[in-house]
C-alpha cells in the first residue's frame, strides 16, 4: 500500500501527521487522487513567506491574497500591512498560516474523495 510520505516527500512535520491521519484508510487509488489534487492547491511556505516580505516594499498584503484571506489582504495593501506590525506577525507565522490554509484545503479534497 502506498503511503502519502512516498508520494509526497517534500511535506514534512505536523503537515504530514495531519495528511497521514486524514488519508489512513484510503486505498492506492484514493491516495494518489488526493495527493495530485492537494498537491495543485496547496501553498508552500516559503511562498508565503517570500510574498510577506514584499510587504517590506511596499506590497503588503500579497500574501493573504494568496492565502484566500481576500479582506486581510485589502486591509495590509491599504494599512501598509498595519503599519508594518501586521507583516512582521505574519513574518514570523508564515509557517502557521500556510499549514492552517493547506490545512482546509486538505479536508474540502477529503470531503471530494470521501463521496466520489
Amino acid at each position: 500500500m502506498t503511503k502519502i510520505y512516498e508520494l509526497m516527500p517534500d511535506i514534512q512535520g505536523e503537515e504530514m501527521m495531519f495528511l497521514q491521519n486524514l488519508t489512513k484508510d484510503y486505498d492506492d487509488e484514493k491516495l494518489r487522487n488526493f495527493s495530485n489534487m492537494y498537491r495543485a492547491r496547496r501553498k508552500d511556505p516559503q511562498l508565503i513567506l517570500l510574498l510577506c516580505l514584499l510587504g517590506f516594499v511596499g506590497f503588503a498584503g500579497v500574501h493573504r491574497f494568496i492565502l484566500n484571506q481576500i479582506g486581510m489582504g485589502i486591509l495590509y495593501f491599504f494599512t501598509a500591512g498595519l503599519c508594518l506590525i501586521g507583516t512582521i506577525v505574519d513574518l514570523v507565522n508564515y509557517r502557521n498560516l500556510s499549514f492552517t490554509y493547506n490545512r482546509q484545503v486538505a479536508s474540502e479534497i477529503n470531503h471530494i474523495i470521501a463521496r466520489s
